[in-house]
C-alpha cells in the first residue's frame, strides 16, 4: 500500500483507489504509486479485472498537481519528467486485463487522461469531465490529444480541448466518452457488478479481446483481421478454451482457471 494509492482484491476483482485529499490530484507521488501497484497487478494471475476510482465523492481526480508545474518549467529534462507519467499511463492502458474507471466526481485534466487509459468508464450523475489545460496556456500532455480523438472522434475532442469547458456525465455518455451513467453514490456498485460478470470469463480470452481491439485500431482492416486470426489461433490452445467447448457440449457451466 502506498501513501496515496491503495488496492484490495476479492474474487478476481482488484479495486485501486486514489486517496490524495481533497481532490485526488495526480502528483508525482501518486504516479509513482500507481506504477508500483499496476506492476503488481500485471503479475498477479488471480487478478482478472481492475476497477480504478478516487476516494470520496468530490473527485475521481481533479487533474495534475499544478503546484509541481513551476518545477517542471525550471527543469532541464522536461520531456523525461513527462515521459515518466506516460510510462505509468501506458502500464494501465496496455495492462492485459480489463479495466474499469469509476468517475465519482470531478474528472479534469490529468484525471480525464487517466480515465482514458481504462477500457470502460462508469460515471456518477454528478461527475464533470473536461480538459481545462488551455486555460493555463498549455494543453493536455498526458495522452489526452491521442486517446480522446480515438475514442470520441477528432472534431469533438478538439472542441473539448480548445474550449477547456467541462461536460456533464450525461453528455459524456452521449458522445461515447463513458459507457454508462449511474445515480450519485451507485457507481462503484455498478462497476463491481460489471467486473464480477467479466471476471467470470476466461482471462486468456479477455486479454486477447483487448489486444485484438487495441492493436487492430492502429492497423488497416486487412492487417487487423490477420492479427485477430493470430490471437484466435492462440486462444484455442488454452485450457480455458478446451473447458469452455467441453462445458457447452456437456450442457454445464464452464469452470475457467484463467489458463
Amino acid at each position: 500500500m502506498g501513501e496515496f494509492v491503495r488496492f484490495e482484491k476479492e474474487e478476481g476483482i482488484v479495486v485501486v483507489t486514489i486517496d490524495n485529499p481533497p481532490m485526488n490530484v495526480l502528483s508525482s507521488q501518486v504516479v509513482s504509486e500507481l506504477g508500483e501497484i499496476f506492476s503488481i497487478i500485471a503479475e498477479d494471475p488471480e487478478a482478472v479485472v481492475v476497477i480504478l476510482t478516487g476516494a470520496g465523492n468530490r473527485a475521481f481526480m481533479a487533474g495534475a498537481d499544478i503546484k509541481e508545474f513551476p518545477q517542471l518549467i525550471e527543469s532541464e529534462n522536461k520531456k523525461e519528467v513527462v515521459m515518466r507519467s506516460h510510462h505509468v499511463q501506458n502500464q494501465i492502458d496496455f495492462l492485459p486485463k480489463p479495466t474499469i474507471a469509476v468517475l465519482n466526481g470531478i474528472t479534469f485534466g490529468g484525471g480525464c487522461e487517466l480515465a482514458l487509459t481504462c477500457d470502460l468508464r462508469v460515471a456518477e450523475a454528478h461527475a464533470q469531465i473536461g480538459l481545462p489545460e488551455i486555460k493555463l496556456g498549455i494543453f493536455p500532455g498526458g495522452g489526452g490529444t491521442q486517446r480522446l480523438p480515438r475514442l470520441i472522434g477528432e472534431a469533438k475532442a478538439k472542441e473539448l480541448m480548445y474550449t477547456g469547458e467541462p461536460i456533464s456525465a450525461e453528455e459524456a455518455e452521449r458522445i461515447g466518452l463513458v459507457n454508462q451513467v449511474l445515480p450519485s453514490g451507485e457507481g462503484m456498485e455498478a462497476a463491481r457488478k460489471l467486473a464480477k460478470k467479466i471476471a467470470g470469463y476466461s482471462l486468456p480470452a479477455l486479454s486477447r479481446i483487448k489486444r485484438a481491439v487495441d492493436e487492430g485500431a492502429e492497423r488497416g482492416l486487412k492487417e487487423g483481421i490477420d492479427r485477430e486470426a493470430d490471437l484466435f489461433t492462440e486462444v484455442f490452445q488454452t485450457e480455458d478454451a478446451k473447458e469452455g467447448v467441453q462445458a457447452f457440449i456437456e450442457k454445464r457451466a464452464p469452470r475457467f482457471k484463467h489458463r
